[in-house]
């Protein structure tokens, strides 16, 4: 019969409390005629050993009916005072017909006195609170560990789910303006406008690979954006500049995909392009960041947008657990500094 195990530490705290409970037990009921009396040591020693583990399992079972009474672990409270009150009674009697065998027997130096009898009722109480308070700490603390696990869990596909909303945002926002663009584009030059359309057909093959990761490497990107930049160069030509200055090893560091897009698009929609107000971006790294700057010179009409842009990107950063990027302006320049991972 498989005797009840109300923690997985039960022989660990039985190998702490079980000795300590038969000494100090039976020296309160018998005295030092048990340290002075080798049949009396003995005989006190097993029948103590005996009733102990029989306190100890019918105790655990008790815990484990009060467990399955108050289950929540917002029942603490609740569920300590009553453990600790039935498993004293159980206890106490427990010491009681111990005291009661010794004078039976009549165990060798036992004097039978309630004096003793009350020490012992004491002292096993005492015990029975401790032994309680412990298990129900150990009971706590693995019910913690395991709502961490699981709060870990949520927390973990709930950020996959936000990160799949995210990326599967940008191919929308992507499309949107770049319909936009080449709809102006055919009623002001049909032969750029085809070639726009093949430009778009390639990049977007781009996009679609790039949802298969939340990191890609710069490297990676930045000859995405290359084939990008030609494409914004089909419809604004020598009025729009790009720069690059990549620190050699940065190559191998990452960034969301879409990233650099996302900031050319922007830097485009908002700002003035004309030959005359040519609007140049720069690419610059070092170890760890990524700037991307551009001249600043805002259209003075509104620009119809979709609101995701840079939102995007921080909440991508935000998502991926990263240090967020900062976004910088003056009267001369726009700058956004994006950590490389």
């Amino acid at each position: 019969m498989k005797l009840p195990a109300y923690s997985r530490y039960d022989w660990v705290l039985q190998l702490i409390f079980v000795p300590l409970h038969i000494c100090i037990l039976n020296w309160l009921l018998i005295g030092p005629a048990f340290w002075q009396n080798g049949k009396t040591l003995g005989l006190a020693t097993g029948i103590t050993l005996i009733d102990t583990f029989l306190n100890w399992y019918s105790n655990n079972g008790i815990a484990l009916k009060v467990n399955s009474l108050y289950p929540d672990p917002r029942q603490y409270f609740a569920r300590t005072i009553r453990l600790f009150v039935a498993c004293a009674i159980s206890s106490m009697l427990h010491v009681t017909v111990i005291f009661f065998v010794y004078w039976f027997i009549g165990l060798p130096g036992f004097v039978p006195q309630v004096t003793q009898l009350g020490l012992g009722l004491l002292f096993t109480t005492v015990v029975a609170a401790i032994v309680v308070i412990t298990y129900e700490s150990i009971h706590s603390f693995e019910h913690w560990q395991e709502s961490r696990k699981e709060i870990d869990s949520l927390s973990k596909a709930q950020l996959k789910a936000e990160l799949m909303l995210l990326r599967q945002q940008v191919n929308p926002h992507f499309l949107f303006n770049s319909l936009n663009s080449l709809t102006a584009l055919i009623s002001e030059n049909p032969e750029k406008a085809e070639v726009f359309a093949e430009e778009l057909s390639s990049v977007y093959r781009y996009l679609l690979r790039s949802n298969e990761s939340p990191l890609t490497p710069l490297a990676s990107e930045l000859e995405f954006i290359e084939s990008y930049y030609h494409l914004l160069k089909t419809r604004h030509g020598e009025a729009l500049k790009l720069e690059t200055r990549i620190q050699p090893g940065t190559e191998t560091r990452q960034l969301p995909p879409l990233t650099l897009q996302l900031l050319l698009e922007n830097a485009v929609k908002h700002n003035i392009i004309l030959p005359d107000q040519p609007l140049r971006i720069r690419l610059t790294t070092d170890e760890k960041k990524l700037v991307v700057s551009n001249n600043l010179q805002r259209k003075t009409s509104r620009v119809l947008s979709n609101g995701v842009g840079l939102s995007n990107i921080l909440s991508k950063y935000q998502v991926l657990g990263q240090p967020m990027p900062t976004v910088e302006e003056d009267e001369h320049e726009f700058r956004v500094t994006l950590p490389l991972v």
